[in-house]
């Protein structure tokens, strides 16, 4: 059995006739979710939905890449883990990559001095794979709901960036 993080649970079935339950009650202030992670139409009071779950599994994915958490001091006045992510991309990616999973290159000395300009990225299988996931992280957690990407697409796209990581492992 394989676990796959995809469903953080804000998307609840709401059954009136069974619960007597609703939206409403699950906070006091209007916003359902984890602050950082919640999707911002939460905060205007959208009801709760599938699409706000991929909101927050595309930060997931930010952070765990990144090493940066969305509520960090740095994200303030307008700025995001999703804004910070995307200006970085492709050119200054090494520089948003938690440092920690670029450790073994490292050590090999295949990205010490390296900047991205130029065709770098593209000549390197694992730094492809970075980018790819950094931008699934991207689409997941834009602004509007209905640019988000199926989450059937994300485990597809997972699943073939995982297989191209093992070719640069052979």
């Amino acid at each position: 059995m394989v676990a796959h993080i995809s469903d953080f649970g804000l998307a609840k079935i709401l059954s009136t006739d069974k619960l007597n339950y609703s939206a409403s009650q699950s906070s006091s202030l209007g916003l359902r979710g984890t602050i950082g992670y919640a999707p911002p139409e939460y905060g205007m009071g959208s009801e709760l939905s599938t699409k706000g779950d991929v909101y927050s599994y595309g930060i997931l994915l930010l952070e765990m890449f990144t090493g940066k958490r969305p509520t960090d001091e740095r994200f303030k006045e307008g700025l995001s883990l999703h804004n910070f992510v995307k200006t970085a991309l492709p050119e200054r990616m090494i520089e948003i990559i938690d440092p920690i999973l670029l450790q073994e290159r490292v050590k090999q000395g295949t990205i010490i001095g390296i900047t991205l300009g130029g065709n770098i990225i593209e000549n390197d299988r694992f730094l492809q794979c970075m980018n790819s996931i950094l931008e699934i992280g991207l689409t997941c957690s834009t602004e509007s709901p209905s640019e988000r990407v199926d989450m059937c697409d994300v485990v597809t796209e997972l699943c073939s960036i995982r297989d191209q990581i093992y070719l640069t492992r052979l």
